[in-house]
């Protein structure tokens, strides 16, 4: 068998575009889009405390008030102050982007977009109102 000359046993490198650590910053749709995956991770610490939460109140008085003046120190303070803002966020995000996931139709028309996030907002109000009502009496 006689060798190619042409032939090489490697393949040739491809030329691969530089993309900056830093893209997200380029635009601030990318932002919202980092942001938004980032709010997932208060999203489960809120879960993660709310079940510290439940924890404490079912053991006793004793772990309960450990619990509460745990939850008083500052940095914990802080990181829940964070979540709030993350939570608002995606909570806020989700309900701009429910019309393109979810395609309702009425009478074999499809509903307008705003009609979704006005919805999904005014639940959002009554719901909160609920909460307050229930919580505050």
């Amino acid at each position: 068998m006689t060798e190619n000359p042409f032939y090489t046993a490697h393949h040739p490198r491809w030329y691969r575009y530089k993309i900056s650590t830093y893209w997200w910053l380029e635009r601030a749709s990318y932002l919202v889009f980092i942001l938004r995956e980032l709010s997932s991770i208060f999203v489960a610490w809120s879960v993660v405390y709310l079940l510290m939460l439940l924890r404490a109140v079912t053991q006793s008085q004793i772990d309960y008030q450990q619990f509460l003046d745990w939850s008083r120190d500052p940095a914990v303070l802080l990181l829940n102050l964070a979540t709030l803002f993350f939570l608002v966020f995606h909570a806020v995000t989700w309900f701009n982007l429910a019309p393109r996931a979810l395609v309702l139709r009425l009478a074999g028309r499809r509903l307008p977009g705003v009609w979704i996030v006005v919805s999904n907002y005014a639940a959002w109000v009554v719901l909160s109102a609920i909460v307050a009502w229930l919580l505050l009496g």
